[in-house]
């Protein structure tokens, strides 16, 4: 069940606290502690806007701050996280196996969607589905008690000529147009993969796609996580 957070006629509102929480867990998953800086270039607001509701979560107990050293959530701040996270992605592959959406038009309807469902909304969802794994860009989706796989994988840019394995999935934060087109280079979860040649220098690499020869640049090919054979 969704924590009832009250915040009162001064104070944030809800929808924005669950982003927030949202997008610390995501960044905790790379480095804890995270600081503010990070925060806000992953909301794409200001420092200071950052340190003003992280204030506010660590008031309500949500998350452990202290300044110049950064930001963890709280037991309480990470259910209200996986719940969001579980409900967006659910959300996600519902649009695409039922509704025929693409795989790089659902993230804003999720942001929208995954504040307003219920628990329970959620769950006929998973059910409907079949209680998936992973969400159509190949990330796993939280379980109903708050469980969240790990999958060993690799950004691409880290394979060297000759290594192998099967695209697992893209990262979270990619963008739209950058989805659409990995679609078009076959870069989805489940292909196999190949890398070819690697150019110096952070240069594009070259790499055999089920049965196509493909060439990405190295910021592309730094979102696609590879499980490698």
């Amino acid at each position: 069940m969704r924590s009832k957070l009250v915040f009162g006629s001064n104070s944030v509102n809800q929808q924005a606290v669950e982003d927030y929480l949202k997008t610390i867990f995501l960044l905790e998953q790379i480095e804890s502690p995270v600081s503010t800086s990070r925060i806000a270039e992953a909301r794409q607001v200001q420092p200071a806007s950052v340190t003003n509701m992280v204030k506010r979560l660590y008031d309500r107990d949500l998350v452990y701050y202290r300044k110049h050293y950064g930001v963890t959530l709280t037991d309480e701040g990470r259910v209200i996280a996986l719940e969001m996270l579980r409900h967006h992605r659910l959300i996600e592959l519902y649009l695409t196996q039922e509704l025929g959406f693409g795989w790089d038009e659902v993230h804003e309807e999720a942001d929208a969607l995954e504040h307003v469902i219920s628990g329970k909304f959620a769950e006929r969802i998973a059910a409907l589905l079949d209680h998936p794994r992973f969400d159509p860009h190949g990330q796993p989706i939280p379980t109903k008690d708050g469980t969240l796989s790990r999958v060993v994988c690799q950004p691409l840019t880290q394979l060297a000529e000759g290594d192998g394995g099967v695209v697992s999935c893209v990262a979270d934060d990619t963008d739209s147009e950058l989805l659409s087109y990995l679609a078009q280079l076959g870069l989805v979860p489940g292909v196999d993969i190949r890398v070819t040649k690697v150019e110096p220098f952070d240069g594009p690499i070259s790499a055999q796609v089920a049965n196509e020869l493909i060439v990405i640049g190295n910021k592309a090919a730094a979102t696609v996580y590879i499980k490698k054979n």
